[in-house]
């Protein structure tokens, strides 16, 4: 074995416990109601390019006022301090919520399929009227909820990793992930992961641990 898989093996086993933990902490996300689900969905379209940090302060700030739920663009924009493009994501939340609303209430969780989170998956990253959402916020949304375990999220820490353990081999400044080629490396992340006999849940939160 090498020294770099003995160090990432070794690693999961000093981590094991842990990331376990905070997988089942996940699970129970699924009992919130559905303000809280699009709650969830919400700090997902603040993410990209913004620390992770400052999108749940000001998640948690909107949801505990309501203006997550009632507040216009103007309203939400002036709650998302310290995330970026925040007049463009203020507009994808309430476009979004307006999707999810019916009869002045948000409903959500009847979209999602627990049955089949592939299929969930891509209905949230390719409807016309989710906004701010793609593979990897889809993929990221249904992680936070408790589901989608068997999914990847490509941001640039796991590319990294994918990259420095030899998984794919990619100019991350050049990737452009389409829907085919963020495809085709979650399936290399999966067989490396069956490999290893890590899940890709646990592979995921192992490879953030190590990076951050």
């Amino acid at each position: 074995m090498n020294p770099k898989m003995k160090y990432l093996l070794d690693a999961y086993e000093e981590k094991k416990i842990e990331i376990k933990n905070k997988l089942e902490q996940l699970r129970k996300t699924w009992n919130k109601d559905d303000k809280g689900i699009f709650a969830e969905l919400c700090f997902c379209i603040l993410t990209p390019q913004s620390k992770a940090e400052k999108c749940l302060e000001a998640i948690t700030n909107l949801e505990r006022i309501g203006v997550l739920f009632n507040g216009n663009e103007n309203e939400i924009k002036d709650y998302l301090v310290g995330v970026r493009f925040k007049n463009n994501k203020a507009r994808y939340i309430v476009k979004t919520r307006d999707y999810f609303s019916c009869d002045c209430k948000i409903k959500i969780k009847d979209k999602i399929n627990i049955n089949d989170i592939v299929a969930t998956r891509e209905f949230f990253a390719e409807e016309k009227g989710i906004k701010g959402i793609g593979y990897k916020e889809a993929s990221h949304f249904l992680r936070n909820i408790g589901l989608g375990y068997e999914l990847a999220i490509l941001d640039r820490h796991i590319l990294n990793n994918l990259n420095e353990y030899g998984i794919i081999n990619v100019d991350i400044n050049k990737l452009s992930l389409t829907k085919n080629k963020y495809l085709e490396i979650e399936r290399k992340m999966r067989d490396f992961s069956n490999k290893i006999n890590i899940s890709m849940g646990e592979l995921d939160l192992l490879f953030w641990s190590m990076k951050t």
